[in-house]
């Protein structure tokens, strides 16, 4: 089974957790920024980890995940500043799911990250602020031990990866 992590990260958030993902996968497995990733169609597995600009998935993931549309498994994987259960959220990730449409989405994972200074500092002087400024002091640290725990729980969830055997430790547990 050929399986295939891409992911497109800003300030390195995304990116460990698609490090994460992939570490989780066994057998004949790539990894891959979004910019020259592969043909998607050419996996079994595909996860697809993008950060959120503007409430959505990022331009370079968003043209990536049309290339999704007939492939087999399809995990999706989304860091932000928004707090995880928020609209802004819901939305972003609807979005990468029609971006998508046609393939077989086994799952999703969506977490907040800690958003760098620079992109706070801006989004502070906008007018309007962005609806999801007001959560991104609760993004500092994150993504944490907890939600590479809870993205290893939703991976099993999937069946992109194998559930551990009793006695065996899960990974980022």
């Amino acid at each position: 089974m050929k399986q295939l992590v891409v992911y497109s990260s800003k300030g390195g958030n995304t990116r460990k957790l698609a490090e994460a993902a992939f570490s989780r996968l066994s057998g004949e497995k790539e990894i891959s920024p979004v910019a020259g990733a592969p043909d998607p169609g050419d996996y079994d597995v595909v996860v697809v980890a993008f950060w959120y600009q503007g409430g959505q998935p990022d331009s370079d993931s968003q043209q990536y995940l049309k290339k999704c549309k007939g492939v087999r498994k399809l995990f999706l994987l989304a860091t932000h500043g928004a707090a995880k259960d928020s609209d802004i959220s819901r939305l972003g990730m609807n979005k990468a799911r029609e971006l998508a449409s046609g393939a077989n989405i086994v799952g999703t994972f969506s977490c907040q990250g800690e958003v760098p200074q620079n992109v706070l500092d801006a989004a502070a002087n906008k007018d309007p602020q962005p609806p999801w400024l007001k959560d991104a002091a609760t993004a500092t640290g994150h993504p944490d031990r907890e939600d590479f725990y809870e993205l290893s729980l939703a991976l099993e969830k999937a069946g992109v990866v194998e559930v551990p055997k009793p006695g065996e430790k899960r990974m980022f547990s």
